[in-house]
């Protein structure tokens, strides 16, 4: 998903910085991307005729984030967009069993978000510009999941951060809003710990009993959208289109 934002706003004219763990983080069950998939990333915006700084860093460590994004800008130049998208989906378990999970999905899901946004806040203050924040949460800042408190949590607060940063912004012309997708057709949400979560009956549940699940969680009748769909709604945030558009939730779709 992270790529795919990227490489939207670059062919839609921005410069880029690009942030992300670069490693597996404890518990998660799915591969993260790789440093490798960075430096891919960024060829690919280098091919489009864009500027692009990438780094490694974690989203939980404010003093790394306010580091990455002081050194980019000091490169780049100016900050007018950010998207806060990093984020985490498991393990899974029910409210009374989340001690293992609990801290680490918070900290990436709602702090990781509040620490991107802290980090840039100021350089775009300082361009005295306006711009656009978008920051990430879920279907789940929207309605509740069995067995993922501490995601549906998080993503509420993500909701609620949004919330009181587009009130006390909006004076600066600095639009904040939210997005909420579905399912998206990344690793994130294709693979056997998610199929199990929405398929809790089946011993080995498949991707085709996913589907069928999933398709009944959305109003659309799709069972997921495609990241560039996600990609499309950041981008109209970011645009001049969405001037006068601060604290909404964006749905893609329930």
């Amino acid at each position: 998903q992270g790529r795919s934002h990227v490489i939207r706003l670059a062919e839609d004219g921005a410069d880029i910085i690009a942030v992300d763990v670069c490693g597996p983080v404890d518990g998660v069950p799915y591969d993260m991307a790789t440093m490798a998939d960075l430096e891919e990333t960024k060829r690919a915006v280098e091919a489009l005729n864009r500027r692009i700084v990438i780094a490694k860093a974690d989203v939980r460590d404010m003093e790394a984030m306010t580091s990455v994004v002081d050194d980019a800008v000091a490169e780049l130049g100016r900050l007018d967009i950010v998207s806060a998208n990093a984020g985490i989906a498991g393990p899974f378990a029910n409210a009374e069993n989340l001690s293992g999970s609990w801290q680490t999905t918070v900290d990436i899901n709602l702090n990781g978000v509040y620490n991107t946004a802290r980090a840039a806040i100021p350089h775009i203050k300082a361009g005295d510009r306006g711009g656009s924040i978008a920051l990430t949460s879920s279907t789940a800042g929207l309605k509740p999941y069995l067995n993922a408190a501490d995601y549906v949590a998080a993503k509420h607060g993500v909701r609620g951060l949004m919330k009181a940063l587009a009130l006390e912004l909006a004076p600066h012309f600095i639009r904040v809003n939210s997005i909420h997708p579905t399912q998206v057709d990344t690793p994130m949400i294709q693979n056997s710990a998610m199929w199990k979560l929405f398929c809790p009956d089946l011993e080995s549940p498949t991707k085709a009993d996913f589907e069928a699940v999933s398709l009944a969680t959305n109003a659309m009748p799709v069972p997921w959208v495609e990241s560039i769909d996600v990609s499309n709604v950041l981008l109209f945030l970011a645009s001049d289109e969405s001037r006068f558009t601060y604290s909404r939730q964006h749905n893609t779709p329930v």
